[in-house]
């Protein structure tokens, strides 16, 4: 559990990687973020990355250009479409929590960006100010999760493809003759998409399960019935605590984690007292191996409601090709 490998860089200070968790996790120690990053060190980051899933770099007193060259020493800063940003910095998210400013619904376990096609390759996350309690992010390992299934289930699902949407936002559009315009710009831009349902990651070979609870309608060529049964029996195996890290923030504190493989959620237990982090997000490609893609004409008729009406639909709904 505290093994501590380290990986030589070009300069005199070693990356030191300490394991965090059995399946994900670990502290990097020996980085200075504040300056720019040699090759070596960006390297050695990332291999860690791809090991363990969950990097933890604690007392970077950085500012926000910082993180945000951090960021792009990895791949290009991706935008988020329904995150408030500014014109200055669109790709960087500021979270300031407090009293009359309440967490978004992060609190579900998802992995980021989804109803895309190609969701972030990796988010990074910068803590400013931490509540004395709470406010956690547990995550999961998505490969631990699928070696966790029997042989059969791993057969019933690697061959299917599960449809994304960007439901949760949805909720952000009042229902008014603008909001519906808002909303139909929205799904033009950002049309419900198909991904498998176990993806393969890229760099380590692993298979992954690649459903979540935020973003995903349901299994393709399945009725609502078979569709939410398999899926809710996935979502349920995410909860098994050995499967978990969860991180206990401290000021000054960047975690990077990888998209591709992980899945998080954010405690919200700290909430009136205040909470602020900053967050970048990696470009990424879609998930492999990715089916042909729907047409997404065809896919409209999928879309879901907004949040607030779900509880009152009964209404069937079949995700057929």
């Amino acid at each position: 559990m505290n093994q501590v490998s380290t990986i030589q860089q070009r300069t005199d200070s070693p990356l030191a990687i300490r394991r965090l968790g059995v399946f994900l996790g670990a502290e990097v120690t020996g980085v200075d973020m504040s300056a720019p990053l040699d090759t070596a060190t960006v390297a050695g980051i990332m291999a860690a990355h791809s090991e363990h899933g969950v990097l933890v770099f604690p007392d970077q007193h950085i500012s926000s250009d910082d993180l945000m060259r951090f960021g792009r020493m990895i791949g290009p800063l991706s935008v988020h479409p329904f995150s408030t940003s500014t014109e200055e910095t669109p790709e960087l998210i500021i979270y300031d929590n407090k009293e009359g400013n309440p967490p978004a619904p992060t609190d579900v376990w998802h992995t980021d960006e989804t109803f895309r096609r190609a969701p972030p390759m990796g988010t990074i996350l910068c803590s400013k100010i931490i509540p004395e309690t709470g406010g956690d992010t547990a995550f999961a390992s998505m490969s631990a999760v699928y070696e966790g299934l029997s042989d059969r289930m791993q057969a019933l699902i690697s061959g299917l493809e599960a449809i994304h949407d960007f439901k949760p936002f949805r909720a952000l559009m009042p229902d008014t003759p603008e909001g519906i315009e808002k909303m139909r710009r929205f799904e033009d831009a950002y049309p419900a998409v198909t991904h498998p349902v176990v993806s393969v990651h890229p760099v380590t070979g692993r298979k992954v399960l690649f459903v979540n609870p935020q973003f995903t309608l349901g299994i393709k060529g399945m009725s609502e019935d078979e569709s939410t049964a398999i899926l809710g029996m996935l979502y349920r195996k995410t909860l098994i605590h050995e499967y978990q890290y969860r991180h206990r923030w401290q000021p000054n504190m960047v975690v990077f984690w990888d998209n591709r493989a992980v899945q998080h959620s954010a405690l919200h237990d700290y909430y009136p007292n205040r909470r602020l982090m900053e967050r970048v997000t990696i470009t990424g490609d879609p998930p492999r191996p990715a089916g042909p893609a729907a047409d997404p004409a065809e896919l409209r008729r999928y879309l879901m409601p907004p949040i607030s009406q779900f509880s009152n639909s009964r209404q069937k709904r079949h995700h057929e090709t």
